[in-house]
C-alpha cells in the first residue's frame, strides 16, 4: 500500500455563497473506506462538491496525489427521462464492467434506464461508480432507495473495492451501515 494519501484535506472550510462545512482536517487512504456522517444539513455533500471542485473553498486545502483518478456517485442523480440508454451502456460508459453485478441487476441489462425501479437504477450508479477505473470513489448516502439485500451486497462490494487498492469516502446519515463498512468515521454537525 502507497503510504502517500490519495485525498488529505487540510482545515478546510467550504461552501457555495457563504461557508457549510468545516474547519475540517482528514487523510484518505488507498484501501480505506472512510466514513462521513452526521445528520442531514451539515455539510457531508458539500464536502464531496469541495472534492470535485464543484463547491468554493473558501480556506484551507485539498490535496490530491498526483494523476489521482476520481469516481463520484452523486446523491440526487440526473433525471433519465426518454433518455434512450439501457442498463449495460451505462456500465460500458463509465468504463465499469458487469460481472458480479447482482443476478436481481444484472439480468435487467438490456432494459432502458428509465424502466428500472428506483433501487435498480440507484444500484446501478452505484456499481458503474465503483467499478470505474478510479483510484478513490466517493459515494453520497448510497443506502437511498436499496432495499435490505441491496445494502448488503453493497457492503460487500465496497469490501472488495477497498481490498482492491482503490480508496472510498462514504457520505452518508445512516449510522447502521457506516458503522459496519468503514474503517473510520469523521463526524459533521456537532455530536449529533
Amino acid at each position: 500500500m502507497n503510504a502517500l494519501p490519495l485525498l488529505e484535506i487540510e482545515a478546510l472550510t467550504a461552501g457555495y455563497a457563504r461557508p457549510v462545512v468545516g474547519p475540517l482536517s482528514m487523510r484518505l487512504g488507498a484501501g480505506e473506506i472512510l466514513g462521513v456522517a452526521g445528520p442531514n444539513g451539515c455539510g457531508k455533500s458539500t464536502l464531496l462538491a469541495a472534492l470535485t471542485g464543484s463547491a468554493r473553498v473558501f480556506s484551507g486545502r485539498v490535496c490530491k496525489r498526483a494523476g489521482l483518478r476520481l469516481s463520484l456517485q452523486q446523491q440526487n442523480p440526473p433525471e433519465i427521462g426518454g433518455v434512450p440508454f439501457n442498463a449495460g451502456e451505462l456500465i460500458a460508459l463509465t468504463g465499469a464492467g458487469a460481472g458480479g453485478l447482482p443476478p436481481w441487476l444484472a439480468s435487467r441489462l438490456g432494459e432502458r434506464l428509465d424502466r428500472l425501479s428506483g433501487g435498480q437504477l440507484q444500484f446501478l450508479y452505484l456499481w458503474a461508480c465503483l467499478q470505474a477505473p478510479a483510484d478513490a470513489v466517493l459515494l453520497d448516502e448510497p443506502t437511498n432507495n436499496l432495499d435490505p439485500d441491496g445494502v448488503a451486497f453493497l457492503e460487500g462490494a465496497l469490501r472488495r473495492r477497498a481490498a482492491e487498492g482503490a480508496g472510498l469516502l462514504v457520505v452518508s446519515h445512516d449510522a447502521r451501515f457506516v458503522g459496519a463498512v468503514c474503517s473510520r468515521t469523521v463526524r459533521l454537525g456537532g455530536s449529533g
